[in-house]
């Protein structure tokens, strides 16, 4: 028994309940929640590992955690003050800790190992281009999933979103959004045109962001590439004939960085309910033609869908870290509560490298 550790000086063991898979297992010294977990067996969800990608979230129901680094990098001030905490960075503190993971699992296809090659390369703005990759045999996922993607010259795959709806029998021609990051050393190969012939390794699908079933009106935001998964998710509602109001924001800086504002406009014009699309500019120059809304995307929340009482909505966003944050804010002040909130918040090396 890991109590008797006592009588020869160790510390006392600590354990760990997950509900709702009634998983209990211990958690040796110097390990994490999540990596005692993955250990024994128990399904928590994850990816990053390190703290970013918020896919570990669960809700401390009882017991005390130190977390190796702030919670607060990835979770939100309004997530940490409701009781959340990160598995992959929490180390128990007391001898019984009891954390709920999100108890509607989503049934997505097991994840397997695919090669694929760049078949098409698209500008979409700037610093965002849309690549087109031709697997060896086709994949299936839930809109709002991702792929990581890799290839021999790096170690560490990236994380990048399905920007297509879903197929019955899978899909052998996947796309992504994909924002350049300074000094990033897969985008910066991928501009530069170097990844063109590379065969890349892809695994996939992974992640946990998808629309929720139901019949609650739906404000959605996307920033920056965050556009992809949203834009999976509301053509994939679109083909299924979802009946339920949307709003869809998309925040950009300037007009040369508004994007894929066709497909968009397509999903608008066959959604079977309401659906209000409203770009927001934050740092269009004040003389230009633009004559729609200017300021932080979450600032026009509550201006989405006019008569709708937000207690009742869902929040569904995908971008940095930043939108996310200040969404989840401006989301609750308007009334929506925290647990309809469904969010992919976009890292990268970049925000890894502010953690301590």
């Amino acid at each position: 028994m890991g109590f008797l550790k006592n009588l020869f000086g160790t510390k006392e063991a600590k354990f760990v309940e997950v509900a709702p898979f009634g998983s209990r297992y211990e958690v040796p010294a110097g390990e994490t929640m999540l990596e005692a977990a993955l250990k024994n067996g128990v399904p928590f969800p994850h990816n990053c590992t390190v703290g970013t990608c918020g896919s570990c979230k669960c809700k401390l129901k009882s017991g005390r955690v130190s977390a190796l680094t702030d919670f607060g990098y990835t979770l939100s001030q309004q997530e940490i003050a409701a009781g959340f905490i990160l598995a992959c960075q929490a180390i128990p503190k007391d001898a019984l800790t009891q954390v709920e993971v999100e108890s509607q699992a989503l049934d997505a296809p097991k994840v397997e190992q695919f090669t694929g090659k760049i078949s098409a390369t698209e500008t979409l703005t700037h610093d965002i281009v849309k690549i087109t990759v031709a697997l060896d045999r086709p994949i299936k996922f839930i809109a709002g999933q991702y792929a990581n993607l890799k290839y021999p010259n790096i170690q560490r795959a990236r994380n990048y979103s399905f920007a297509d709806a879903p197929d019955r029998d899978g899909r052998q021609q996947i796309s992504f959004f994909i924002r350049k990051v300074p000094n990033g050393m897969f985008t910066e190969a991928l501009f530069k045109g170097e990844l063109a012939e590379q065969t890349l390794d892809v695994e996939g699908p992974h992640g946990n962001f998808h629309l929720h079933p139901g019949t609650s009106p739906m404000v959605c935001i996307a920033g920056g590439s965050g556009l992809a998964p949203l834009l999976s998710v509301l053509e994939a509602a679109r083909k299924d004939r979802v009946k339920r109001p949307c709003a869809f924001l998309f925040g950009a800086r300037t007009q040369a960085d508004l994007y894929g504002l066709d497909q968009i406009q397509q999903v608008a014009n066959n959604w079977s309910d309401k659906f209000v699309f409203l770009p927001v500019l934050s740092h269009e120059p004040a003389d230009s033609s633009w004559k729609g809304a200017r300021g932080l995307v979450t600032q026009f929340i509550p201006d989405a869908l006019p008569g709708v009482d937000l207690s009742d909505a869902e929040g569904y966003m995908c971008g940095p870290p930043g939108m996310i944050d200040a969404g989840i804010a401006s989301m609750t002040e308007f009334g929506m509560k925290l647990d309809a909130i469904y969010y992919d918040k976009f890292t990268d090396q970049s925000h890894i490298a502010k953690m301590p």
